[in-house]
């Protein structure tokens, strides 16, 4: 009796542990069944777009008419969630760790691949903590100054700095961003003494300019235009090596006089790493058809920007390419955030 027991206990356990075999199977099973339906059915709700500097700025105005493009397209609005701060660095630190789920977006800049050289630590990594999805944009920055300034060329502008020693002050969106940058390479190329004074964006910076409380800055067009069409502030010259369509009779530095300046500032889509990879391919599809509608290229090519068309792989190492190249500018400058 008691052999019959053990045995029964036996085939009672090995039953046991079959079953559980048999639920493990099938979940596994159907585990990638359920990934792949859950990838299908995004985006099931709102997606948040990150812009790392204040309403009213460059980031911000791209960010807005895009965002408005792709919801269209992926039936689910975009929100826009602008955190400003510490040059575009504390969004991108804050969106590097949220879910890897579609459902939280950035919007980079070129502020982006400057920041590793500025800043002696940061809590993210831009080159592996983000996934490209697509350049969104480019555009040349445009050096301009308060309209009461009296300068009417570069030259005359270099005339006063050197004039008016530690008196001229120069605005950004923050230490580390494109204006900063910009600025610093500005500096290098003309030998002059500028003070930089950084804000949490461009619309702030802009203000401030435009009230007398800074001088000069070089910003990028979509925020500067506006102001310059309305006789705000004068633009001296682009940053670019060519004429802007959009600033007919503004000349580049390089034929001002301070050669070799080329400065271009970019925006792109980006995704926390390991986002799904048939969640990225939706976005890169959805993005590449925002950048071809009719409305959004009018929108930019009126401010002076060009729709991005690099792909993701492009991208990366473009990325990469930039990190270092800013590296090294930064590294000469001897120019710091901390």
């Amino acid at each position: 009796m008691q052999a019959i027991h053990r045995n029964a206990s036996l085939s009672r356990t090995k039953l046991h542990h079959l079953a559980l075999w048999a639920v493990g199977v099938a979940s596994l099973t159907w585990l990638p069944a359920a990934l792949g339906a859950s990838d299908a059915n995004w985006p099931s709700k709102p997606i948040t777009l990150v812009v790392p500097f204040a309403p009213g700025g460059t980031t911000d105005i791209l960010a807005r008419a895009v965002g408005q493009k792709m919801g269209e397209f992926l039936k689910q609005p975009v929100l826009i969630d602008n955190k400003a701060g510490a040059g575009g660095t504390l969004a991108a630190g804050i969106t590097a760790k949220a879910a890897a789920d579609g459902n939280t977006l950035f919007m980079a800049t070129i502020a982006h691949t400057i920041a590793p050289g500025l800043y002696k630590s940061l809590n993210y990594d831009f080159t592996t903590d983000f996934d490209p999805i697509g350049m969104v944009a480019i555009t040349p920055n445009v050096l301009i100054v308060n309209k009461n300034l009296p300068v009417k060329n570069v030259a005359e502008l270099l005339q006063f700095i050197k004039a008016s020693p530690n008196q001229v002050n120069y605005g950004s969106a923050g230490s580390g961003s494109t204006e900063h940058l910009a600025s610093v390479l500005f500096a290098m190329l003309t030998g002059v003494n500028i003070t930089h004074v950084p804000y949490k964006g461009g619309a702030p910076m802009m203000n401030d300019l435009m009230g007398g409380q800074i001088q000069m800055a070089i910003e990028t067009s979509p925020s500067a235009y506006p102001q310059i069409k309305a006789g705000n502030v004068i633009a001296l010259a682009v940053t670019t090596t060519k004429h802007s369509s959009a600033y007919p009779g503004v000349p580049t530095l390089d034929e001002s006089g301070v050669k070799g300046y080329d400065f271009v500032t970019w925006f792109a889509l980006m995704a926390p790493h390991a986002t799904p990879p048939a969640i990225q391919a939706r976005l890169v599809a959805e993005l590449g058809k925002t950048l071809k509608d009719p409305k959004v290229v009018k929108d930019f090519e009126d401010q002076g920007v060009s729709p991005g068309s690099m792909a993701p792989t492009q991208l990366a190492t473009f990325i990469k390419s930039e990190t270092l190249k800013w590296g090294k500018v930064v590294k000469e400058s001897g120019a710091s955030a901390d």
